[in-house]
């Protein structure tokens, strides 16, 4: 966050999971709104990670093999621990 509280886009992507899942502060939460406000890039981001949530959650259960879905959540799980980029192949 700047000097003024305002977040940057960078700090949006990190919290939209929170801010999705209405994990943040409610001061967090209007800092993430009042940037939604004034960010197209960021509005749209939040609106295609909701619309790619929606998409996976449609999804049967059997449409990704097992050890592939076991996989991916590795993957994801790794990555959002671990803070990279997600420039990671998987195996």
């Amino acid at each position: 966050m700047d000097a003024f509280g305002e977040l940057t886009c960078r700090e949006l992507v990190e919290l939209v999971t929170d801010y999705l899942e209405g994990a943040l502060s409610p001061e967090e939460r209007m800092r993430f709104e009042d940037h939604l406000l004034i960010c197209e890039g960021c509005s749209a981001y939040v609106d295609q990670v909701r619309q790619t949530i929606s998409l996976v959650g449609a999804l049967q259960e059997d449409s990704i093999p097992p050890p592939v879905r076991d996989q991916l959540l590795a993957a994801f799980r790794s990555w959002k621990s671990d803070g990279s980029s997600g420039e990671r192949e998987l195996e």
